[in-house]
């Protein structure tokens, strides 16, 4: 916990860097680069980012890979939806081969 800890400090650090070096800052704007301005305007502090930041970071998978089971259970228990989503996926990529 503590090495994790200490590596998102790390990580948040090589951010904060990246973001006072960027010349458009609106290509970098995502949640973590939310926080560090909070953090600038005293809303945050530096514990409160670290803490939001890792928190995202251990949630997310699980609750990620949770819902994904349920939209896939969804769609293969509804072969209309996904009719229209294979059509709107053709429709956009044309002969394109999907890749991950």
């Amino acid at each position: 916990s503590k090495d994790l800890k200490g590596a998102m400090e790390i990580l948040i650090e090589q951010k904060r860097q990246k973001l006072s070096t960027v010349e458009k800052l609106d290509e970098h704007m995502d949640f973590a680069s939310q926080l560090i301005f909070a953090q600038n305007r005293g809303d945050l502090t530096a514990e409160n980012v670290n803490q939001c930041v890792l928190e995202m970071m251990i949630a997310a998978p699980d609750t990620l890979s949770v819902t994904l089971f349920f939209m896939l259970i969804l769609i293969a228990e509804h072969p209309t939806v996904e009719e229209e989503m294979m059509t709107e996926i053709e429709t956009v990529m044309g002969k394109q081969e999907l890749k991950s």
